[in-house]
């Protein structure tokens, strides 16, 4: 909390806290993810973005050495924490889950793509890289967006129903506002 800079307005403790974590828990519910499974999956969910504190890209190789430091202080086995390691590294993109839980791990860090308030979402993350020096207008914005809902899909059969609805959604409002700006939306053969 004390650590994270305060240009991270989207990779914040919120993020962690309140969308990735309780994602987590919740499609760990819908998937029946129950005892040491989903205390690994709550665990990677707590740590996945940890390595914000040092550093902004390639963060998640920093999660995984703090990861692999700090768990064994909480009586954590060897295989528990290789585990949580690749939970971590499943968060990367491109996203590449191999189990159920990596599938779980990276379908709650994306969460966000198919929530209501997405858009809200979306402008913090748009912000933090602005903050980064990656500046880009409102139509640019739009396009990457775009093209990166496109491409996104969820890998559990909980995200796929609980968020697959609102990401369509999301894809024919950025398709809208393109188009209002004049634009005409990437791999969009209409």
């Amino acid at each position: 909390e004390r650590e994270l800079s305060p240009l991270l307005v989207y990779h914040s403790l919120w993020h962690t806290r309140e969308d990735v974590v309780l994602a987590a828990e919740r499609l760990a519910e819908m998937e029946v993810v129950t005892g040491e499974d989903r205390l690994l999956l709550l665990t990677a969910a707590n740590y996945h973005d940890l390595g914000f504190i040092e550093q902004r890209v390639g963060h998640e190789d920093v999660s995984i050495r703090l990861t692999r430091e700090v768990l064994p202080r909480f009586d954590f086995r060897s295989r528990q924490i290789e585990i949580v390691v690749g939970l971590i590294q499943a968060t990367k993109l491109p996203q590449t889950p191999h189990t159920l839980l990596e599938q779980i791990m990276a379908d709650a860090d994306l969460d966000a793509l198919g929530r209501d308030d997405y858009f809200v979402r979306n402008q913090l993350l748009r912000q933090e890289l602005i903050n980064f020096g990656l500046p880009s207008t409102e139509d640019e914005w739009d396009e990457i967006q775009l093209s990166f809902l496109k491409a996104h899909h969820a890998f559990t059969q909980a995200a796929i129903n609980l968020r697959g609805p609102a990401e369509k959604r999301h894809i024919e409002i950025l398709i809208d506002r393109i188009r209002r700006h004049g634009g005409r939306p990437i791999g969009n053969n209409t």
